[in-house]
Parts: C-alpha cells; sequence; structure tokens
C-alpha cells in the first residue's frame, strides 16, 4: 500500500475526465506540472450523470473520521452535463432542475460544515461541459454498427452549461466555461467544432489543450495558493542533495508543498 506523502487534486467527471489520462489529455498534463507536488486522482466514469455519481462520490472522498489518514483533497474539480443533458427518454438524461440540485448537493457534501465530508481545505471548481457538434455527433452515431440514432444535441447541451454557471455564481465557485471558450475557439460556429471533438461529443487533443489552458488560468486566479508554480517539490530536487550528500538522510525527509 502506497503511504500518505502528499497531498492531492481530485478530478471528479464522466467519460470526458476519464479520457483526461489519453496522451496529452488535460489530467495527464495536470500530473504533469504537479509532479511531485500534489498528486492526480482521476475519478472519471464513463456513462454518469449527476444522479449516478452521488452515492459514487460518497464512496470516492474520505468521511472527518477518515480524512486524517489519507492524502488531503486540496482542489476537486466537478465536470458534468455532457450525459446529463441527453434528451428524453435516454436513461442519462437528468432534468435541468435536478442537475443543478445535484451540484448543489456535490459542493454541500465537502463545503458544509454538518456534511460528514466536509473538508475545509478542500477548494472547489466546477467546469461546463463542452458544446456538442450536431451533425458530426449524428454521423458518429449511424457510422455505429448497428447504427444508433442522435443523442446529443447542440442548444440543450447549452443549458446544460448555463446552469453550471449559475450553480457556481450562487454558491459562489469559479466556473471554468468549456462551453463558450470552445465555442469561441471554433469561431462560433457549430461545424467549427470538428476541429476540437471526435465524434461531436467527446474531446481530441486540441481540445484537451484548451480544458487544460482554462483550469490552469481558473487554478492561477481563483486559488493561487494551489498553483503549482508557488508550491514546492515534497522531496527535494537532488542537486541539492548532491551539493550536502554526507547529510541525504536529513535532506530527504518528506516536507510540505507549501512553503513557509
Amino acid at each position: 500500500m502506497a503511504a500518505n506523502v502528499q497531498d492531492a487534486i481530485m478530478l471528479l467527471g464522466d467519460s470526458l475526465t476519464q479520457g483526461g489520462f489519453d496522451m496529452n489529455g488535460f489530467a495527464a498534463k495536470l500530473a504533469h506540472v504537479y509532479n511531485r507536488k500534489m498528486d492526480v486522482i482521476n475519478r472519471g466514469f464513463s456513462g454518469y450523470n449527476t444522479d449516478w455519481i452521488l452515492p459514487v462520490f460518497d464512496q470516492c472522498f474520505a468521511t472527518k473520521s477518515e480524512q486524517p489518514h489519507v492524502p488531503k483533497v486540496r482542489l476537486l474539480v466537478i465536470w458534468f452535463g455532457a450525459n446529463d443533458a441527453a434528451p428524453p427518454p435516454k436513461p442519462q438524461h437528468v432534468p435541468l432542475d435536478r442537475f443543478r440540485a445535484n451540484l448543489r448537493k456535490l459542493l454541500w457534501t465537502v463545503r458544509a460544515p454538518e456534511s460528514p465530508r466536509h473538508s475545509p481545505e478542500t477548494r472547489v471548481v466546477l467546469m461546463t461541459p463542452p458544446p456538442v457538434n450536431t451533425p458530426q455527433r449524428e454521423r458518429a452515431q449511424r457510422a455505429k454498427s448497428p447504427p444508433k440514432e442522435l443523442d446529443r444535441e447542440f442548444e440543450t447541451t447549452r443549458r446544460y452549461a448555463e446552469a453550471v454557471g449559475e450553480v457556481g455564481a450562487e454558491k459562489g465557485v469559479p466556473v471554468v466555461d468549456l462551453w463558450g471558450r470552445l465555442y469561441e475557439a471554433a469561431g462560433r460556429r457549430e461545424e467549427g467544432l470538428e476541429e476540437f471533438l471526435t465524434d461531436g461529443l467527446h474531446l481530441n487533443e486540441k481540445g484537451y489543450a484548451i480544458v487544460f489552458e482554462e483550469l490552469d488560468k481558473t487554478i492561477k486566479t481563483s486559488y493561487p495558493e494551489y498553483h503549482y508554480d508557488n508550491l514546492q517539490s515534497v522531496f527535494i530536487y537532488f542537486d541539492l542533495i548532491a551539493e550536502d550528500p554526507d547529510n541525504y538522510m536529513e535532506l530527504t525527509k518528506k516536507r510540505s508543498a507549501f512553503p513557509n
């Protein structure tokens, strides 16, 4: 079993989060820049919506009594809406009002003192679903064997992205507006989104590059104390040991990532 060495960033989401550890995905880049400072924990669940993630999150996030014995989650990034926005009667569909309520419940779980999982040192970021390219998605669905019908719509996903922004504003939580940012990058043309999506729904390398860029800016602006530029490595770099090799036992002791 790995020892509790350093704090963590937890990514909670659906397939967009799960795929973040793909080559040049946003989670892989995040793990790279936080290397030796914070661990990146990917809790992305392909196909999940906010209804289904609530009981899972209760199993993924430590209770108050467990927290002293496990890595401290300093940043929690919540990224849902892509599946919630599936049109009814798709089983993934979550009505907008319940989607908002589910986001509030996730925030309550870590931010409310009365919650059994209250974590006062955890900072939260919400991210909106990216825009859907409806024609590209329809082609991808028809190419499957057997062919499938269109399961996402541009305007519907936009409303779920707006709902994320509304909850963030209501609760004072920073929001990464990926819907708006990707739509701008596409020249505000739905067909232009094909440059950033693999199948009209999921992101490619260019899309994930924007996710990383926007999340990085949000952390630096909203939670600068948790940005990698302001942290130190938990174990010092080898060149410092090489300057005083006789003292390596003392020099290699774990230290806080937060400089004094």
